[in-house]
């Protein structure tokens, strides 16, 4: 077939169908690279929930190591004739205190980006 004979080639550009948004509906990304009042208050919305979730770590952390202490002195200050001996105290804290730390980080890890992928899909509109 002789080059002049060829159908032209037409490039088609455009969002995909799926893609297409209605009339008057801004996309969350726009929002927040545009810095208006929405966006700010998506932002706003993943910040707090992030400190959410690292003060309630912090708070189960010390709740945790702040009880230790008195679980120490609780036989001397109730009298009963029992003392802590040192290497429990020592294993307690060198030891068992660990497996819970590690616990409570594992758990905000996978909090803060359950909130992130949350914000993600907000971003993408699903």
């Amino acid at each position: 077939m002789p080059a002049e004979q060829r159908p032209r080639r037409e490039v088609v550009t455009g969002a995909p169908r799926g893609a297409r948004r209605a009339p008057g509906h801004a996309h969350a990304r726009f929002e927040i690279s545009e810095q208006t009042t929405l966006g700010t208050t998506y932002v706003r919305s993943l910040m707090r929930s992030q400190l959410r979730a690292g003060l309630s770590a912090l708070a189960a952390l010390a709740l945790f190591i702040g009880t230790l202490p008195l679980f120490f002195v609780l036989p001397a200050a109730l009298d009963c004739g029992f003392t802590t001996p040192g290497f429990v105290v020592w294993a307690a804290l060198g030891v068992a205190v660990y497996p819970v730390m590690w616990l409570i980080a594992r758990w905000y890890v996978r909090r803060a980006e359950r909130n992130e992928q949350d914000f993600l899909k907000l971003l993408e509109g699903r």
